[in-house]
């Protein structure tokens, strides 16, 4: 049967918002970023909602306060502004406060990588990975459609902690059905290869199974990895995943070596020592002003689907 897809963001405010019914813990605050999803919440929960304006560094130092208070608190924003506007203020009052008091946010980014494709580099986030890989205390979350971003709110919401959940702005196509995978596992098998693996998280899976279809035609059996939880994976799960390949290809929406997604496998499969090659794939390390679709931009950057089976095929050689 063929699901039809949904917004990531609206599948997780419904969650929100029938919690909210029977929860009264939960509280919600945006930054003057809407959809009729939130119209629903700030009507029906006045009381446990609260628009800060643009004022994202607020955002965050409320949501604190809020969160001290034991509530559970969702905050709301475009992702490259509730990452980077306000990252001292995550650092001192969430990620730092979180190692001293037991506290409960969830900061929901809309607009990961190149989501946004016509609002240029401003609104676009490649950078958001790497940042809040950085700071102790919080799980980052890069669900690929809106299924397992569905599944991710129970994670959020009964688990004390923080959260920071990167979100596409575009509907994209299922990938998961209703048989959700192991959350706690950080990442599922898609498909199982013969000599590579491409390991993607958010958006790039879907490029990563284009991809991989063709080098199945091409006899080249390719696995794929949904890698969803960024900073705190089953690493010896993973490590057994990946075993029987010789060559791994990491695939992200962020830029190109700057300690994202490819430094983190590069780390992990260094610290085991697995006899494994690595290739990693992301965005050239420049910010660009060109429009156009998101498939073209990719292209432009070095992770569209041509670009990165051209990247593959000359991997392979070297194996």
């Amino acid at each position: 049967m063929t699901i039809k897809p949904r917004a990531m963001r609206d599948v997780f405010l419904e969650q929100i918002l029938a919690s909210m019914h029977t929860d009264d813990k939960i509280f919600f605050v945006s930054a003057d970023f809407g959809s009729p999803v939130l119209d629903n919440i700030r009507t029906g929960f006045p009381d446990r909602f609260l628009n800060v304006g643009v004022a994202e560094q607020n955002l965050i130092n409320i949501t604190a306060g809020l969160a001290l208070e034991g509530y559970k608190v969702f905050a709301y924003a475009i992702a490259p502004f509730i990452t980077m506007r306000c990252y001292e203020q995550t650092r001192i009052s969430l990620a730092l406060l979180s190692k001293v008091r037991p506290i409960s946010a969830t900061l929901i980014g809309v607009g990961a990588g190149y989501s946004y494709v016509v609002s240029g580099p401003t609104h676009q986030c490649y950078e958001d990975i790497t940042l809040m890989r950085a700071l102790p205390n919080f799980r980052v979350l890069s669900p690929a459609d809106h299924i397992i971003t569905s599944s991710m709110f129970d994670l959020c919401n009964n688990e004390t902690g923080l959260n920071y959940l990167r979100l596409d702005a575009q509907i994209l196509p299922a990938v998961y059905s209703n048989d959700i995978p192991e959350l706690d596992r950080g990442f599922h098998v898609h498909r199982t290869g013969k000599q590579i693996c491409i390991i993607a998280t958010g958006y790039m899976l879907h490029t990563a199974m284009k991809v991989a279809e063709t080098f199945e035609q091409r006899g080249h059996s390719t696995g794929i990895i949904d890698l969803f939880n960024l900073s705190g994976f089953d690493a010896s799960a993973l490590a057994k995943s990946l075993s029987s390949y010789t060559g791994v290809i990491t695939m992200e929406e962020g830029f190109h070596g700057r300690g994202g997604m490819d430094s983190m496998i590069f780390e992990f499969i260094s610290r085991l020592n697995l006899p494994i090659r690595v290739l990693n794939l992301g965005v050239q390390n420049q910010y660009s002003f060109t429009l156009g679709n998101r498939t073209e931009l990719h292209e432009m950057v070095g992770i569209g689907p041509k670009t990165v089976t051209a990247s593959i095929e000359n991997f392979i050689d070297t194996l």
